[in-house]
């Protein structure tokens, strides 16, 4: 498998996020204010090896991508967040581009999402408040390939077919998806390159159709809306899917079941690339709103690799993208932790090694 892990540089400090939240907020901030909401919840969770690291320290870019080699991740999908002209939170990708170091794959994955005030911190109770809007346009789109271009030259970018990969986290958002799509594959053609490899990242699997006609090469499904509207519709008890949409109880899916999802037919299409998940847990930031896909283990999890590599196996495009590498907030991370180690690292190591 060319497992490729997405990757959240929301782990140094920037202007913004000073003033919005407070001097020196990360992502750590959330994750250290998570709380069990029932019994047997593992909260807050704890970094392992690493620490509560700063990703600008070199030292730590180094030795994820040391950890990432060993478990046979072919490199990082960084999250890029662009505004206008306006990047937040570049400042790790730009130092790897600086240095040359770590000698590790990487790509970019476009967030085009706006930040609310819901977007870091509780979103049960945080201020419904704008923050920096995301918006688009063609002139905006030139500026955006050109700052972006050095990354996609460089020898380090990861391909698929000749082509550089880009993701796109909200493409229903783009106002007019298949001119954008026309006008960045012309604008890689100008650049010298056979064109993009356009992957687009859905929640459903009815969107799969809708997002290859927009001109999308490939859909990173990551089935967590499916995965949740299965759970409710298993819910015998309709208090409980009441108090949950109420805010007053988190949704609370059994992990190996809930992971089954993720293996089923649709996966096998060569256009859909399918999604590693360890673990799925976003109450550190949403509390009592939070789904939480429980009991995740390192046995479940091999269980869960194995059932995606068999899908893979048989399929022509081999690339399967992991989230995440260090989304912590969310309870999707594969980085040691306090709990279990490297064992999830050596699940996936052991296996596609196979």
């Amino acid at each position: 498998m060319r497992v490729i892990a997405y990757y959240l540089p929301q782990f140094h400090a920037i202007p913004e996020n000073d003033e919005w939240w407070g001097k020196d907020f990360t992502e750590w901030v959330s994750v250290r204010n998570g709380k069990p909401l029932f019994k047997g919840h593992q909260q807050p969770i704890e970094p392992g090896e690493l620490g509560y690291y700063n990703l600008l320290d070199a030292d730590i870019k180094e030795r994820q991508a040391q950890l990432a080699r060993e478990a046979g991740i072919e490199g990082f999908c960084y999250w890029h967040y662009w505004f206008g002209g306006k990047q937040l939170l570049e400042k790790p990708l730009q130092q790897v581009m600086a240095s040359g170091k770590p000698d590790f794959p990487f790509c970019l994955g476009w967030a085009n999402e706006s930040w609310k005030a819901k977007t870091w911190l509780d979103q049960q109770t945080a201020p419904d408040r704008m923050l920096i809007e995301q918006t688009y346009s063609p002139e905006d789109d030139q500026a955006h390939f050109e700052a972006i271009l050095p990354m996609l030259r460089d020898k380090r970018y990861i391909q698929v077919d000749g082509k550089p990969l880009l993701m796109v986290y909200r493409p229903f958002d783009l106002p007019d998806p298949q001119a954008w799509t026309e006008r960045w594959q012309k604008m890689a053609k100008n650049a010298g390159f056979n064109g993009l490899y356009l992957l687009g990242h859905v929640a459903y699997q009815r969107q799969i159709d809708e997002v290859l006609a927009m001109g999308f090469d490939a859909v990173n499904l990551v089935p967590l809306g499916d995965t949740k509207r299965n759970r409710c519709l298993a819910l015998r008890h309709l208090c409980t899917l009441i108090k949950h949409l109420r805010g007053q109880s988190p949704l609370v899916y059994d992990y190996a079941k809930a992971i089954r999802v993720f293996a089923s037919k649709v996966m096998r299409r060569e256009e859909v690339v399918p999604t590693i998940l360890p673990g799925w847990d976003h109450s550190p930031r949403s509390k009592n709103r939070a789904f939480i896909m429980h009991n995740s283990t390192p046995e479940a999890f091999r269980q869960h690799v194995e059932a995606i590599k068999r899908i893979v196996d048989k399929k022509q495009n081999q690339i399967v993208m992991l989230k995440s590498w260090n989304e912590w907030g969310e309870g999707n991370y594969i980085e040691p932790d306090k709990r279990w180690g490297r064992q999830y690292l050596d699940v996936l190591g052991a296996i596609n090694r196979k």
